[in-house]
């Protein structure tokens, strides 16, 4: 919990302490707002007794910040001040307590206070996840009494240099330095003396920062690091009350602060765009994917504290767009350096209960022209960063004139996706699958294609890419799954026996009630169950396998097939085949490719096949180009194939003439 107490602090500290509580406490109302949102809390505690004018503005400093964050609020008061506990609720409070109060009673109001933010945050298990990942962000450290080492938490020992997270007292006492070694020397006297909850501060590299202790129950001591302000900071002006960074209009004021006069040194602005958070927030609830945003942040803060001397602006401009500004003076090369460490940071695993949540991220820069406003620079950035979109993850982009006007283009087609839809633009094309034995065509996939109205047929890649550059993804997948649904479904009697394959996505399955919501479009849809296999995207990294097995598995009960598509693009192909239960595994053109490349290659291909045999797998092969191909997947025992050998994607009615055909030369050795 985030605690605020003018006259009581230490009091109050021990008392929650006692109760359980693991408490950051301040004396003074700077910067209140960023320091609770740093501390991560979902309780704050403003003790307004013998301060009610300054207790209610430190109320609504954190007011926006508190809602943001799911969190609760809870305010003492002198029993003269109940009269005025309007003021109170207006400025944002959602729990009060009145004077003369007991330990019992401030414990119990505490614990109430608890399960109102557990509550907001969806629940006991969200509230956990989002307790788990705030911890696994936190900078901590744990040291016995006698002990001649600290024990580092991860953050707190990437952070001063550390590569083990156990150091030698000397080495810790090092990091400390001079003037920090005797506060913390004194600050430990006192918490061992009367087991109180305590506090001490220093300067260290990038600004002052507190520790606060506490006795944990196997007698060691653990302290939490907190960074404290910078002199000159302003608090509450300008700051988003999620993430504790600069809001987009103070992002704005800076880079027209900070706007250069013709020849003048440029300063550089960093755009950064969060991936697969959609996944990650549908997997753990909405309250952890907030705190996930704030480890974001934290870790962002953390980078640029370490890497670079420059003034930073560092803002949340809006959803999970971030942005880093560098004052006149950095260079190109100094935003891409820092741009590396930051893909690094964001993609490194965040812990939550026993599992891991992994986000990417991709980057866009540019420096300031001398005719930029802020305006400009940041439409200049999104141009770059919906350059590095297009791209894979981790991918960073500076702007270039050529680059300006390729995303452009990129631009005009999120804005028209959205349209396409309802114009009937997108359509469908369906590519044979056939049984390499017989040479019969027995099933097709289905695939999006997009008539744009000025830039012709833009395949699937494309299609899908730019929805989920503009977050578009889901609403595109369920129009073309029931697209597919309605158009097999009206077939004649030539296509009645051939089996469907749609596509989902990894943010479908991330939804929990997708399994009931796909079986319900079926069946409003008249296609049959015994027909239809659903194709999941092994490159769209699935978070959390168990979920996705039990959604699966509703589906296979339900009477559908499964199939994981794409297989060997990714890192996690093994873990799908372990954890999914499956039909089919299709394996990816660049991986069949190999069957006719050297030894090495086919062995490796090989492989594959007879694992996913050994597994009771029918085995699926795609991009099949040539008879040598089909011949050797043939006598390594793959069951179907698709490909050009057979077909590219085709229309209905050319499908029709293609199951009439003879069925020579789609067979292997014919």
């Amino acid at each position: 919990m985030f605690m605020l107490s003018f006259r009581h602090r230490d009091a109050l500290a021990a008392v929650a302490g006692r109760a359980g509580w693991t408490v950051i406490a301040a004396r003074r109302a700077e910067s209140v707002e960023r320091r609770f949102v740093a501390s991560g809390a979902a309780v704050a505690l403003v003790d307004a007794r013998d301060a009610f004018g300054a207790g209610v503005a430190a109320v609504r400093a954190l007011g926006d910040a508190v809602a943001a964050n799911a969190a609760a609020l809870v305010v003492l008061l002198d029993r003269d001040d109940v009269v005025r506990l309007d003021a109170v609720y207006a400025a944002g409070a959602t729990h009060s307590l009145t004077s003369p109060l007991g330990e019992i009673e401030l414990a119990q109001a505490l614990r109430f206070a608890a399960r109102h933010a557990e509550r907001l945050a969806g629940g006991h298990r969200a509230a956990r996840s989002r307790a788990a990942l705030v911890e696994g962000e936190a900078e901590t450290w744990r040291w016995r009494p006698g002990d001649h080492a600290v024990t580092l938490a991860p953050a707190l020992a990437r952070r001063l240099g550390h590569a083990a997270d156990r150091v030698r007292l000397g080495v810790a006492a090092r990091d400390l330095g001079g003037g920090g070694i005797v506060t913390a020397r004194r600050a430990v006297a006192r918490l061992l003396g009367d087991c109180r909850p305590t506090a001490f501060a220093h300067e260290a590299p990038g600004g002052r920062i507190a520790h606060h202790l506490h006795l944990a129950g196997d007698g060691a001591i653990v302290g939490r690091v907190e960074k404290l302000d910078e002199p000159g900071e302003r608090d509450g002006h300008g700051r988003d009350p999620l993430t504790g960074l600069a809001d987009a209009a103070a992002l704005r004021r800076w880079l027209d602060a900070a706007r250069p006069s013709a020849g003048e040194p440029r300063c550089v602005l960093i755009l950064i765009g969060i991936g697969r958070f959609e996944i990650v927030n549908a997997a753990h609830g909405n309250a952890a994917g907030d705190a996930l945003l704030g480890g974001v942040a934290r870790r962002i803060e953390r980078v640029l504290a370490e890497a670079t001397s420059h003034p930073v602006c560092i803002a949340r401009i809006a959803g999970t767009g971030l942005a880093v500004a560098l004052a006149a003076g950095a260079t190109l090369e100094d935003a891409r350096r820092l741009a590396d460490m930051l893909v690094a940071a964001v993609s490194r695993p965040f812990a939550a209960e026993g599992r891991v949540a992994r986000l990417s991220c991709r980057i866009g820069i540019v420096a300031a022209e001398d005719s930029d406003d802020a305006d400009a620079m940041l439409r200049r950035a999104g141009a770059a960063l919906a350059q590095a979109r297009a791209a894979e993850p981790g991918a960073i982009r500076v702007l270039d004139a050529f680059g300006e006007a390729a995303a452009e283009h990129r631009d005009r087609l999120e804005a028209d996706l959205r349209e396409a839809l309802a114009r009937d633009e997108i359509e469908l094309l369906y590519q044979p699958q056939v049984s390499i034995p017989t040479g019969a065509i027995v099933g097709v996939e289905a695939l999006a294609r997009w008539r744009h109205p000025q830039f012709g047929p833009l395949g699937a890649v494309t299609l899908f890419s730019v929805a989920e550059r503009s977050d578009f993804l889901l609403p595109l997948s369920a129009h073309v799954q029931r697209k597919a649904l309605a158009e097999a479904a009206g077939w004649g009697p030539a296509l009645a026996h051939l089996r469907l394959a749609v596509n989902v996505t990894a943010s479908d399955v991330a939804q929990a009630d997708f399994a009931t919501r796909f079986l319900d479009m079926v069946d409003a849809s008249g296609f049959p169950r015994d027909r239809l296999t659903v194709e999941l995207t092994e490159s769209g990294l699935i978070e959390d396998l168990g979920q996705a097995a039990g959604l699966l598995a509703v589906l296979r009960a339900g009477g559908l097939r499964v199939a994981v598509d794409d297989f060997g693009t990714g890192y996690s192909s093994l873990a799908y085949l372990k954890s999914l239960p499956l039909d089919y595994l299709k394996i990816d053109k660049r991986l069949a490719d190999d069957i006719a490349g050297s030894p090495r290659d086919r062995v490796v291909v090989r492989g594959v096949i007879e694992m996913a045999r050994s597994l009771g797998l029918s085995v699926i092969v795609e991009g099949v180009e040539s008879e040598a191909q089909l011949g050797l997947l043939a006598a390594d025992g793959c069951n179907y194939y698709q490909g050009f050998l057979c077909s590219p994607p085709v229309d209905a009615a050319t499908l029709e003439q293609l199951v009439a055909a003879p069925q020579a030369g789609r067979r292997a050795g014919a």
